[in-house]
């Protein structure tokens, strides 16, 4: 983990960013200006290389953090050192903030998939915020019923749909985010994901994700050019994502 050394105008920048978008995380939705200057003062901004490591599962759940550039990856370990895919997290996005709350140990693995800066909130910060303005707790319920919809839609998917639905959902949520932000590529219909990678997301093997894009370039649904894909019929791709 390094420290971010840039000049005090783009550092300004990225802390004003941070601060807008934990603003916009449903813990704080609805703060007024002073309320929201209390609690973002404290904001630090950190900046990570790609593959390294933010926080690793079972360690202290000390901080949530918000995506300002990059992509961060979500997983699971297993004991048989395979990996799950749970999610891969776009500049806008919002984590860790569960186990800040709670104060109990990480649920999973965070690893810098691109080089990537986050603005980074302390818990202590968070629940000293909360004892000030207690009104402000109703928004955890909020929070705790996002995660366990996003869990039940995915273990859905993954139980009930074909490979293609899973997959083409998959590719849809990837250039869906903010308005077409992506992993990786940073362009519009685009997203940069391995083939294994995008197993792990669906719950397949690499090779049976290999045979289904295939097809799909065949059709001209889409373009693969090393590990990124490029969506070039989206109509087509909902109409999958729809199927089983």
């Amino acid at each position: 983990m390094e420290t971010l050394l840039l000049d005090r105008d783009t550092n300004r920048n990225l802390i004003d960013d941070g601060r807008r978008l934990l603003g916009q995380c449903v813990l704080f939705r609805g703060l007024k200006d002073d309320e929201r200057n209390a609690l973002f003062s404290r904001i630090r901004i950190r900046s990570f290389t790609p593959g390294e490591t933010i926080f690793l599962m079972g360690s202290p759940g000390d901080t949530m953090m918000a995506v300002l550039t990059g992509n961060v990856r979500i997983s699971v370990p297993s004991q048989e050192g395979r990996e799950l895919l749970l999610a891969i997290l776009f500049p806008g996005e919002v984590f860790g903030e569960i186990a800040l709350l709670d104060g109990k140990q990480r649920t999973a693995d965070a690893t810098a998939m691109t080089k990537c800066s986050l603005a980074m909130l302390e818990r202590r910060e968070v629940l000293t915020f909360f004892e000030r303005y207690p009104s402000a707790w109703l928004n955890i319920v909020n929070v705790l019923c996002e995660r366990l919809r996003k869990t039940d839609e995915h273990l859905s998917e993954v139980a009930f749909l074909q490979l293609p639905a899973r997959l083409a959902k998959a590719l849809l949520r990837g250039i869906s985010v903010d308005g077409g932000q992506t992993v990786g590529a940073q362009q519009a219909n685009q997203i940069q994901l391995s083939q294994r990678e995008l197993g792990n997301l669906v719950g397949a093997a690499r090779e049976s994700v290999n045979k289904c894009l295939r097809g799909w370039q065949d059709d001209g649904i889409i373009t693969i050019k090393g590990s990124v894909i490029t969506i070039k019929d989206r109509a087509a791709l909902e109409a999958l994502a729809e199927l089983g």
